[in-house]
Formats: structure tokens, C-alpha cells, sequence
């Protein structure tokens, strides 16, 4: 891997999260093509980043951005923390490894807004075949084998994982062998998780797209930098702006430039570039360049609120602490998932509005909106690279979402209070039976979210559409967006998996431009 401090190169990809590894790597693969990878954050190998169970440890770190919200009336006016990935592999180097597909409808939503079926359903499954190597069931339908992409089950499930499959069950809900297949294309179901989790250590999409390709001399990894803006001549991209170690340096690129940085930074960084909502540059004085009044908009987030049952006694904790995934139903009418419970092997502790706390040995069952109707927006503090964005989560603020979160706690309490728990759990400690105005109050006080950031650049036809179809920037040519931002609405379930879809798709699309095939560059491993 070249780290020679060229200033031209073809392609720039900003930021070396789960999308960005995913383009640059595929980018790299043709020998005549120089790529830049630009990461703010730096390379990191320690226990935290490698061991599966440790990933709370990098919350609050280097690691981590550690954004935070502001304000939220709906919330009692509480801060909600926004953590999000900062280093080489991202959010992949420090989440909860849990590999989660995309429900089917999410995908076709996504066709139908970007009017391409090359975004649908079955198109994206060809990708996850080409992307995967799973080592459970086979499912030549739907399952890859021999991808870049490790994914496993845990070998031996801890006593936790059984006992929500059969609680999960007496209710009703369908167990399947995997999150991944057919429960993915229905009204849900339970499964053990699927984690991203090899010979015990975790693997981040760095891992598993860049490390294999180290010794590519056209390959530049640059750690250390902050992107700040995109350098245009007139609506025409040819490289970034950065910040390393307190000096501006530009860097150029011959061919295009890709945004990888998340749905905080990316929306950051195009304001600004001079390109955005017109009224929201002026005020920090950036002259427009493109009026793009979608951009930080439509932020959407998976929300959930943490439900805590004590152990009768200590438990081990099994993987990442998540072995089991359920998607179901707030109302019995829906054909699709709206819910996304997260099981956790350990107690978390509430926010201090609860005023709750943790047993000392205990699990929290993470109840979630998989579907939240509410939106929020990022914004600009100012025109400064250093500037913090402001970002408005607007968590709960549509009624639809105070209703599923009901249904989702109950849901939860249900689970956890169901005599498959018998001689495993002591007693319900968070939030215990409640009339409903208490429990308003415990859902306003308990949010917390998924860091599942997304959709603040979002692919559509709409006059707030940011990318068309192929991740271009709405009148800005050699610029493409390759990150949840640019999802229309979230995806069920965690955001990893639909982000290495993205990353492909973008590197296709890019090489197709540049007269490479898909067949021709897909990678055969």
C-alpha cells in the first residue's frame, strides 16, 4: 500500500468506514487507477477493536466521534448520544458485528424511488452472493460462499439465546435458521444473529476489503485526515480540501470523487462545499454553488428503549453479547416488520431520567423502532472545518412512533417475563408494569438510539433527492455519495450489511462510467 504523499491521484474516496473500504478496495482492483483513501481517524488493533465482547469500550474513545444531539423536546428535552465510527474500518471497527441484510421491501423501496430495479430486492441479492462467505446453512437462493465477507452464527449459544427462541416462539412469532434468508422477506421472525465475528476476533470491513490488498502500490491509505471540503471548478469536482495535523492540504482526482464519511460528516462536508440548502450556507456565509435543499434532511435513526431482567445467577456473555435477532409486527394488519429487538447478554444501564438502577448481573432487551416515521435534519454551526455540525434527531416527534414504541416495550416485557426464562431470571427490573402515562414518560425518558445514522442525502427522483440512481450528485459532475446517507428510509434491522451493498453498487457503477464491466471487475476470491 503506497504512503507516499502524492497529490494527484484518480479516485478519492472520503472516508474509510464499512462503504468507503468497500469502493476503494473494489476501485484498486483495476492496476491502472490510483486511489486515495482519505480516514480522519487512525488504524487501531488493540483488545477493544478486536475482541468481540469489548466493543463498548470504544464508545466515548478515539474511536468514536461521539456526536451528540441537540435538545429534543420530544425526549423531555434530553441529548441523545450519536456515536459513530471514526477510523480505518468505521463503524464496522467498533459496532456490535451484527451482519443484517435489509428487509425486502426496504430494497424495493429503494428501486422504485431511484425508478432502477438494479436497487431492488432481487438484484441486491446477487450482491450479498458475491459479497458473502457464510458458514451456516446453505441457501444457494440467497447465501453467498467464498465472498470477502465472513459471516457465522455462534457456535454454542448461551442459555440467553435458547430461552428467546422459545419465548419469541409461545408468542407466536416464527423461528428461522438465519436473520438473513427467508425471515427477511416476510412479516418477521427470530433467529440466532448472524455476526461478523471470525475464529473468535471480530472482523471490520477494513479486515476483510483492505487489509488482502496492503500491498497494492496504487493504493494510498492516508489516516490523520480531515476531509472539509470538496474542492469544484464551477459545478465540476476535482478533489478535496484537508486538515492533517492543523495544515490544509488539496488533493486532486483525474476521474471522480467518492463521499464515504456517514450521514453526519457527508451532509457536512457538501454544505460546506458550497452545495445544499441555499438559506443554510448563506447564513454561515458560503457562497451557494448548487441548490440542493435535501441536503442534511430526512435523518432517520433506529430508536430503542431498554427493557432489564435480572439473572437468578451470572451468566457468561456469548459473541458480541447479541445472539439473537427478532423483527416483527407493532400491529397484526402490517405485512412487513416495523420492530427490532436487540438482545443484549449484559445489563445496561437506563439514562439517569429513569432513575433505575442496573442489577448487578442481569440483560437488556433492547425495544426498537425498525421503522421510525419521525424525521430530523443535520445543520451547519458554521463554515469552519472544526465547526461541529448540529444535529436535530427529532426522535419521536411523529405520533406513529410513540404508538410502536408501546407496542415494542410491550413486546419485550412479554418476551422477557415468559416462562421459558423460568430458573434463568430473577425478576423484570427496567421498566416493570407501568399505567400509561407512566409509561410515556419511561419511552421520553429510556430513548436511546442504534447509531444507526442514515438518509440525510437520500437517492431519489424528488426535488429533495441528493444522488440520482447512480450515486451522482444532483449538478455536480465527478461527485457521488457512497454511505447510509443515501438511503431513502432506513433499513430494517442494522445498517453494516445494506452499507457494504452500497459500497459495491457505488464501485459498479463508477467502473461501468470508466468502461469496466461489473462482470470484469467483480472480484473472484
Amino acid at each position: 500500500m503506497n504512503h507516499l504523499r502524492d497529490q494527484h491521484y484518480d479516485f478519492i474516496v472520503c472516508g474509510a468506514g464499512t462503504a468507503g473500504c468497500v469502493v476503494a478496495a473494489r476501485l484498486a482492483d483495476q492496476k491502472s487507477a490510483r486511489v486515495l483513501l482519505i480516514e480522519a481517524g487512525e488504524g487501531y488493533s488493540g483488545p477493544e477493536v478486536t475482541e468481540p465482547a469489548q466493543w463498548p469500550m470504544n464508545l466515548g474513545s478515539a474511536r468514536d466521534w461521539a456526536f451528540e444531539g441537540q435538545p429534543n423536546p420530544h425526549l423531555n428535552g434530553r441529548r441523545l448520544s450519536l456515536n459513530m465510527g471514526k477510523g480505518l474500518g468505521g463503524g464496522s471497527s467498533i459496532n456490535v458485528m451484527v451482519w443484517s441484510r435489509g428487509h425486502r421491501s426496504d430494497w424495493d423501496h429503494f428501486a422504485a424511488e431511484s425508478g432502477d430495479t438494479a436497487w431492488g430486492y432481487d438484484s441486491v441479492l446477487n450482491y450479498y452472493r458475491r459479497i458473502e462467505n457464510w458458514q451456516g446453512s446453505p441457501d444457494a437462493t440467497r447465501r453467498g460462499s467464498g465472498g470477502p465477507v465472513h459471516v457465522e452464527q455462534p457456535a454454542t449459544p448461551q442459555p440467553l439465546a435458547w430461552a428467546t427462541l422459545e419465548a419469541a416462539s409461545r408468542l407466536g412469532i416464527p423461528t428461522f435458521d438465519s436473520p438473513n434468508g427467508e425471515m427477511m422477506e416476510g412479516p418477521g421472525g427470530v433467529a440466532i444473529t448472524d455476526l461478523r465475528i471470525n475464529q473468535g476476533k471480530r472482523e471490520s470491513v477494513y479486515d476483510s476489503y483492505l487489509r488482502p490488498r496492503s500491498h497494492y502500490s496504487n493504493l494510498t491509505v492516508l489516516p490523520g485526515a480531515l476531509v472539509t471540503r470538496v474542492l469544484l471548478v464551477g459545478t465540476r469536482a476535482i478533489g478535496v480540501e484537508v486538515v492533517i495535523a492543523g495544515e490544509r492540504q488539496c488533493f486532486y482526482a483525474a476521474a471522480e470523487v467518492i463521499l464515504s464519511m456517514g450521514a453526519v460528516q457527508t451532509p457536512k462536508v457538501l454544505m460546506q462545499s458550497g452545495i445544499g440548502p441555499e438559506d443554510e450556507l448563506r447564513r454561515h456565509g458560503i457562497a451557494p454553488i448548487n441548490h440542493l435543499p435535501g441536503v442534511g434532511e430526512n435523518l432517520q435513526d433506529h430508536l430503542a428503549f431498554g427493557c432489564t431482567w435480572e439473572y437468578l445467577q451470572p451468566q457468561a456473555v456469548g459473541g458480541s453479547g447479541c445472539e439473537t435477532t427478532l423483527y416483527w409486527k407493532s400491529d397484526s394488519r402490517l405485512d412487513v416488520p416495523d420492530l427490532l429487538q436487540c438482545q443484549l447478554a449484559f445489563a445496561v444501564p437506563s439514562p439517569p431520567e429513569v432513575a433505575i438502577e442496573p442489577p448487578q448481573h442481569g440483560w437488556t432487551m433492547f425495544a426498537g423502532l425498525a421503522r421510525p416515521a419521525s424525521r430530523g435534519r443535520v445543520r451547519l454551526s458554521g463554515a469552519g472545518p472544526l465547526d461541529a455540525p448540529l444535529i436535530e434527531p427529532n426522535s419521536l416527534s411523529a405520533p406513529e412512533d410513540m404508538t410502536a414504541a408501546y407496542a415494542s416495550i410491550d413486546l419485550c416485557r412479554a418476551l422477557g417475563n415468559s416462562e421459558a426464562f423460568n430458573g434463568l431470571v430473577k425478576r423484570e427490573v427496567v421498566p416493570g408494569p407501568k399505567e400509561h402515562r407512566a409509561m410515556e414518560q419511561f419511552i421520553r425518558r429510556s430513548a436511546v438510539t442504534y447509531w444507526h445514522q442514515s438518509c440525510t442525502a437520500k437517492m431519489g427522483r424528488d426535488t429533495m433527492s441528493v444522488v440520482d440512481h447512480q450515486l451522482r450528485v444532483y449538478g455536480i459532475d465527478k461527485l457521488r455519495i457512497a454511505d447510509a446517507s443515501i438511503m431513502p428510509r432506513i433499513t430494517v434491522g442494522n445498517t453494516m450489511a445494506p452499507c457494504v451493498v452500497i459500497g459495491e453498487r457505488a464501485a459498479d457503477l463508477i467502473l461501468a462510467t470508466q468502461g469496466v464491466t461489473a462482470a470484469a471487475s467483480a472480484i473472484h476470491w
